[in-house]
């Protein structure tokens, strides 16, 4: 006879009949861990110094607060943004898998998107956060106007391509309020940016965001 210790019956079988693996390699991992101990070192996070408007990570030495050259020469409309991890190697891998692949276990869009990938990955993030931070989550922006991918475009080009693109929800308020917006990933913040616009101009008194990864 087996005897099982903190663990649910299911969760046993489960764990029996499909083991944990690395979701990069598939080498073995504990239970609820997704990526072993040689991927998770290479995973870069991202430390000071870095732009305290866009959290860009500068390699050098430096104290001081400053802006990066992608945020000091245009109109940014979000007061700042941080991300945890450099968005590339391995982080990039899982979020790829999680937005295209389908893996919700890795965790503003139109509807087109959401049929495309099956679920809205900025939604499912906003939602664990709430659950850890009991800050209410709402759906408060939607696009209106279906746009190309942005993997593809320039600074400039993102911004046209964004421009009126995005509208409050029908009775959402948000005058008077401090927003955080989630997503998985900054590249030039041109998303961002309008959806903090849209937002301003309904009477946020502030806009931030937080994201899993910076491009």
């Amino acid at each position: 006879m087996i005897a099982l210790h903190k663990f649910e019956p299911l969760e046993a079988a489960v764990s029996l009949l499909y083991p944990p693996v690395c979701t990069i390699c598939g080498g073995n991992v504990r239970a609820g861990d997704y990526l072993c101990n040689q991927c998770e070192a290479k995973v870069v996070r991202i430390v000071a110094p870095f732009c305290q408007k866009c959290s860009e990570p500068f390699e050098g030495s430096i104290t001081s607060e400053f802006t990066c050259a992608n945020c000091a020469h245009r109109t940014i409309y979000f007061d700042a943004a941080v991300s945890a991890y450099r968005g590339r190697g391995i982080v990039r891998q899982i979020i790829h898998e999680f937005k295209y692949g389908r893996q919700i276990h890795l965790r503003h869009l139109h509807a087109t998107r959401l049929r495309e990938r099956g679920f809205n990955q900025a939604s499912l993030l906003a939602t664990l956060l709430s659950a850890q931070t009991s800050i209410s989550s709402k759906p408060l922006l939607e696009r209106i106007r279906y746009t190309t991918t942005q993997t593809a475009l320039d600074r400039s080009e993102r911004m046209e391509n964004l421009h009126n693109a995005f509208r409050l929800r029908k009775n959402a308020d948000v005058r008077g309020l401090r927003v955080l917006l989630i997503d998985d990933v900054l590249t030039t913040g041109s998303t961002l940016s309008e959806c903090a616009r849209v937002l301003k101009r309904a009477g946020a008194l502030s806009v931030y965001a937080a994201m899993a990864a910076r491009a």
